[in-house]
């Protein structure tokens, strides 16, 4: 932990560039010491539960942007109400009225992430549509309003019974919250019809009604952090909700400036939650502690926090008969993150009664096995040069490191053998041993031959080298 500190502290005055939404980014590592060791302590836990849920699971729709008025293949609307935007909208909003998750049971969410190895979760607390899934007393678009069927559960804060349970299993706590707000009147004014994701009136000749959403904005972060218990990570989504420059990335139509002054806010949470650390997604600057590919791995590692945030199916939102990912497809992304140095937040998206889909029960479950046999190779390690090799086998090798042991994973390709080969010596290293004790190991002038036990989910195999 000390060395980890250390070198964060040595690369302060640094930055780091990263591809990420749509620009050029700069890392800036953080000087508060708590923060610095959460995320050193958060590096090693590799693997979270990301769950994005709200009212718009009962349409089976993508999460918010369907209300938003852009020409984009994300904010398609579809269904009875498509074809006239605003009738559209009316109907979205009223998804409140019906918002009723009877089989909701996240013990059940929270031992089955447990079980697959996860360590910590990142929960939908607000999307961009404005719906709280916690029970937000600055406004009444909300699961606990009495409009809302669920606000006569006996408990109706579902945030509150997500975080409890999973705390209750011993994850890490994140708060996934949306800047942007497009239900307040003082993001998308009422009067006036939206244009794009940005607010839709002139905010320079209305500073009142920006500094009114910003204090909302502030004031429901300090609600998630003073009255929800220990909260780890604040994971701020919207990141067009920014000061706007030249050099700005350009989101929507017509982008505006929206200094919501994070600074400040960031300083607030961390007074309620001390060490917190804050994702200010694509936001370059101080409070980014980590950064964010989405649905997409970097080809090397990177020098410095970061976390792949990818879906389990296809949309991170619930549709039905959605298309999951295999276990060996799960578990390969796994492996090819944590050999790059990076984090895997997983989505799973529950259904409109508060349930994951079996599918996803079963791919937590399988990966939880393997877990518990390379988990090793895994946790509080970094990566270990030279990172990937390509075995003629038709498969891949990836490398990691805890302290001095190095972990040699296969992860066989398409239509690899049960064979496979690896020279060790290049590694400094004369023995080996399968952590799956059923694959077979031969070592010859340095060179690892594997006979791999007959492995119907193509699942990566992983080999302790001394």
């Amino acid at each position: 932990m000390k060395n980890k500190l250390l070198l964060y502290c040595l690369v302060g005055f640094l930055t780091f560039s990263l591809k990420a939404q749509h620009h050029e980014q700069q890392y800036f590592p953080p000087t508060d010491p708590l923060v610095l060791q959460k995320l050193a302590t958060w590096q090693d836990y590799k693997f979270g539960l990301l769950m994005h849920w709200g009212a718009y699971s009962q349409w089976g729709v993508v999460e918010s942007w369907s209300i938003c008025p852009e020409d984009e293949d994300w904010c398609t609307r579809r269904g009875p109400y498509a074809a006239n935007y605003f009738e559209y909208v009316k109907a979205y909003e009223k998804l409140q009225s019906t918002f009723n998750p009877t089989q909701f049971d996240p013990t059940r969410w929270a031992k089955a992430a447990k079980n697959a190895g996860m360590k910590y979760m990142v929960f939908t607390t607000k999307h961009h549509d404005g719906f709280c899934m916690f029970d937000s007393k600055l406004t009444n678009y909300t699961v606990a309003n009495p409009s809302c069927p669920n606000s006569q559960s006996t408990h109706p804060d579902l945030t509150k019974r997500i975080f409890d349970a999973f705390r209750a299993e011993g994850l890490w706590i994140g708060a996934y919250f949306s800047k942007p707000d497009w239900h307040h009147p003082d993001y998308w004014d009422p009067k006036f019809p939206p244009y794009d994701r940005n607010p839709n009136y002139d905010l320079q000749k209305k500073p009142e009604k920006w500094e009114s959403f910003v204090n909302f904005t502030h004031n429901q972060i300090n609600e998630l952090m003073a009255n929800y218990g220990k909260i780890d990570i604040l994971w701020l989504d919207g990141g067009w909700v920014q000061p706007y420059t030249a050099t700005s990335p350009k989101w929507g139509y017509k982008p505006v400036d929206q200094n919501i002054y994070m600074d400040e806010l960031a300083a607030q949470a961390r007074m309620l939650q001390p060490g917190l650390i804050v994702v200010d997604r694509a936001v370059e600057g101080p409070n980014q502690n980590y950064l964010t590919p989405e649905q997409s791995i970097p080809e090397k590692p990177l020098p410095y926090p970061w976390e792949t945030c990818m879906t389990m199916a296809n949309s991170w939102s619930y549709v039905p008969n959605d298309q999951y990912k295999s276990t060996a497809t799960l578990l390969k992304n796994l492996c090819l993150i944590v050999s790059r140095g990076g984090n895997f937040l997983l989505n799973i998206a529950p259904d409109p009664l508060g349930r994951f889909d079996s599918i996803a029960y079963t791919r937590l479950e399988e990966i939880g096995t393997w877990m518990k046999v390379n988990g090793e190779a895994i946790y509080n390690s970094k990566p270990n040069a030279p990172y990937e090799v390509k075995d003629a086998k038709n498969g891949t090798w990836v490398f990691t490191q805890v302290e001095k042991t190095v972990y040699a994973i296969w992860i066989p390709g398409e239509s690899a053998t049960q064979t496979a080969q690896l020279n060790i010596s290049s590694f400094g290293k004369k023995k080996v041993q399968a952590l799956n004790p059923n694959n077979q190991t031969k070592l010859k002038n340095g060179v690892l031959n594997l006979e791999l036990e007959a492995n119907p989910l193509q699942t990566p195999q992983v080999f302790k080298l001394y």
